[in-house]
């Protein structure tokens, strides 16, 4: 890659600048999460069961959804790069729409989740509390699908400041939330881990409405007059959001079933392995939040470069992200290592369910170095709009190599005695390296003929999505 080393220089600076707010953001919805496992621990293991078995179904079924959204970030990075404001208001508008409309089947399948919890096993005290669990979030995903339109919409234009701030206000409302609703203060009922659930219903409406002032009065925002009249569906705009959002719905529906699928075998082992597994995976989703705001900023900075036809600069924010992304990785990975057993008594009272936890984070270290380099190169390929193919390297991946190899380890013995959770852990291991590996020589392909195109035609290339 030719570049010089003010140039280089330059391209880390954006992407710190877009990527620390974008972390920040992110570190607040992930610490949600935690506050939510640290405290059910401290309930019960009832309770900590309920919320790790209930936000696995929940994220399986709203991050995919989610991820169809991100189509926004691209298109209107693309827009930003080259001076199209009016399209960035008509896609805006647009994807409130498609939020809309994505929102009612995530509902429908958050009220009937009967399948997901057939598929596990659990037993049926444990079951109705994860039904409860997730009929509360019902009432939370329409907010937190139009949240997700202002979150692309903010990070595309280099504000993520605004979405920071606002997850940092539900962030602060979160301890308390569950305080009352887990243990029945006020003069409420005490909810259990079905708490958590209801406490983040109402700090998504919150956000919402946050979002929607922001949007509304600061200059940033204000300039595109999102909210100054009601356009009607526009068919053709989000068929084009849908054709590049739907891949990366289904690569985020890989990534995350793999995760639940993976919950929901551990389930077969009984509530102490169930509990232990969520502390590991909660870990693991938290240490993924540095790569992913890289990976954030770099799919930005690759779209805005694009759009301004600039593809020199898009191949250098992807490699120059990349390599970032995993200095820092293999840091982490080893704080992580080091401190297993420590950061596993953090999460839980339980002695056991600590023991086993710390048993996992070994191994979730070393997927935490191939999650970051697959989920930076996915998204500069977002930038260059093409979805499909780190979608097939996912499902081969997580699915085939990761669920398949892992559950073989884990309880036939296929490969010597069998391993119970840590073989779970070790095809996941063995399927992101594939993924992670296939995704990153594809950028390069990619960016490479990009690259070489330009002087001919001098222009940014069409949508395409292979």
């Amino acid at each position: 890659m030719a570049d010089s080393g003010g140039a280089r220089r330059s391209t880390a600076q954006a992407l710190v600048r877009l990527g620390w707010p974008v972390l920040v953001a992110q570190l607040a919805t992930m610490a949600n999460g935690v506050i939510d496992t640290v405290m059910a621990g401290h309930h019960s293991a009832r309770a900590l069961a309920v919320v790790g078995l209930g936000t696995s179904i929940y994220f399986s079924i709203f991050v995919s959804l989610m991820g169809v959204l991100l189509a926004l970030t691209p298109t209107i990075a693309q827009h930003f790069g080259a001076g199209r404001h009016a399209e960035i208001t008509h896609d805006v508008r647009q994807g409130l729409w498609l939020a809309l409309a994505i929102a009612l089947p995530g509902m429908a399948l958050l009220g009937a989740p009967g399948p997901f919890i057939a598929f596990s096993g659990m037993a049926p005290s444990t079951a109705a509390e994860v039904r409860e669990y997730l009929a509360a979030l019902v009432l939370a995903a329409p907010a937190m699908l139009l949240f997700r339109v202002f979150y692309g919409w903010a990070t595309a234009i280099s504000e993520p400041r605004a979405v920071m701030v606002i997850q940092l206000v539900g962030l602060a409302l979160k301890v308390p939330l569950n305080w009352v609703l887990m243990y029945g203060k006020l003069g409420l009922p005490a909810l259990g881990g079905v708490g958590c659930a209801w406490a983040l219903v109402i700090e998504a409406w919150l956000m919402l409405a946050g979002a929607l002032a922001w949007a509304h009065f600061h200059p940033a925002f204000r300039r595109y007059r999102v909210f100054a009249r009601i356009e009607r569906p526009d068919l053709r705009a989000i068929g084009r959001l849908l054709r590049l959002g739907l891949p990366i719905g289904m690569a985020f529906l890989i990534d995350v079933t793999s995760y639940t699928f993976m919950a929901l075998f551990i389930a077969r082992l009984g509530e102490t392995w169930s509990a232990g597994h969520q502390i590991a995976a909660n870990l693991g989703a938290l240490c993924y939040m540095i790569p992913l705001a890289l990976a954030n900023a770099t799919a930005v900075l690759v779209g805005q470069s694009i759009g301004a036809g600039d593809f020199a600069r898009a191949r250098a924010s992807g490699w120059t992200g990349l390599v970032i992304g995993l200095a820092i990785a293999l840091v982490v990975a080893a704080a992580v290592a080091i401190a297993a057993a420590p950061i596993a008594r953090l999460y839980a009272a339980d002695p056991s369910v600590a023991r086993l936890a710390g048993s996992l984070l070994g191994l979730v270290a070393l997927f935490h170095v191939f999650d970051a380099v697959n989920a930076i190169a996915a998204n500069a390929l977002r930038g260059y709009k093409k979805t499909i193919v780190p979608m097939l390297a996912f499902a081969v991946g997580l699915w085939g190599i990761g669920l398949g190899g892992g559950y073989l380890a884990a309880f036939t013995g296929a490969f010597g005695p069998a391993l119970g959770a840590p073989g779970m852990w070790m095809g996941a291991i063995a399927g992101m390296a594939v993924a992670a590996g296939a995704v990153t020589a594809y950028f390069a392909r990619v960016s490479r003929g990009a690259l070489a195109r330009a002087p001919r035609h001098g222009a940014a290339p069409g949508p395409g999505h292979a």
